[in-house]
């Protein structure tokens, strides 16, 4: 049986290909270049709406500011934020301290370029519910009364979550499995609080700030739970910058972001609410060498390889 050979029919097989291949530029209708759009993401350590509403804004205030267009992408868990950085779905990503370090680790070349105001010294919280029994703790080797209590965490790669409270449980000797039952990880500061609060855990700790914020907002029912404890201050929470970027806006596209941020005004209505909603009065340099000491705990305990 004879073969016979149709260059057009390759050209055929070849056209969804080529239509698949990714693009820096897309063209419109009129035939007028545009660029494609500046993805940014964040962990997902609030209630879902609350991060919609506070990046949405953002985006907003960063497209006037760049030029270029910004989208709000939002993702599943800090897994799915750290992965989608790696792959370049996410250009910028707001990361807590550990899930910054193990994207930096697996992007050569992204920068840690701004944090708020109160992340140079951040804290945790561990909250108990009243009817634990459990009073304040006024010294760190007191975290050894938790032994023998339910206890969870937020979300296992929560910086304020999980690692630094588990760290500073380290250091007076409590392990996870000295607490009654399973350690749980309720995935999110926000669930953290409703778990201790119903009873579900006696004891939980996650971010000092998201508990102040829904203090503040009449969201926590004192009558049932309280803060026993407070941890020493660490770096936490920042944003991280894929190099890619530069290749579609610019060399200095980097530097224009970190002035933007740096530039959100609390005497202006509109830029003030968006510092509300992250809980700052501004925003401020940072860089990759302030998180070492967090780096050095992740891989102790397992979280960075």
């Amino acid at each position: 049986m004879r073969k016979f050979f149709f260059p057009g029919l390759l050209l055929l097989l070849l056209l969804p290909i080529t239509a698949c291949t990714p693009s820096q530029n897309t063209t419109s209708s009129s035939g007028e270049k545009t660029l494609q759009p500046f993805t940014t993401g964040a962990i997902p350590d609030q209630d879902p709406e609350k991060l919609q509403r506070l990046y949405s804004n953002l985006a907003d205030y960063l497209e006037a500011e760049l030029g270029v267009p910004v989208e709000y992408k939002p993702v599943t868990d800090y897994a799915a934020a750290v992965t989608a950085f790696r792959v370049g779905d996410l250009d910028m990503v707001w990361f807590g301290g550990l899930t910054g370090v193990q994207a930096r680790s697996q992007v050569p070349g992204a920068e840690a370029i701004a944090q708020r105001d109160i992340d140079e010294r951040f804290r945790s919280v561990f909250i108990a519910n009243k009817n634990s029994g459990i009073s304040a703790i006024k010294d760190i080797q007191d975290l050894q009364v938790l032994k023998g209590h339910t206890f969870t965490f937020g979300s296992e790669s929560s910086t304020s979550g999980r690692l630094m409270p588990q760290y500073f449980l380290q250091q007076t000797g409590v392990k996870p499995e000295d607490f009654k039952g399973i350690t749980g990880f309720s995935s999110s500061h926000d669930a953290t609080i409703q778990f201790v609060q119903a009873g579900t855990y006696e004891v939980g700790a996650l971010s000092e700030q998201v508990w102040k914020s829904r203090l503040e907002a009449g969201e926590i029912d004192l009558d049932k739970v309280q803060v026993i404890w407070q941890t020493p201050p660490y770096y936490d929470y920042h944003w991280v910058i894929n190099p890619r970027v530069k290749e579609r806006y610019g060399e200095d596209f980097t530097e224009r972001v970190q002035a933007a941020l740096l530039k959100l005004d609390p005497n202006n209505p509109e830029q003030k609410e968006i510092l509300d909603l992250f809980g700052a009065a501004k925003f401020i340099p940072t860089k990759n060498s302030n998180y070492a000491n967090i780096e050095a705990i992740g891989r102790d305990i397992g979280k960075i390889k």
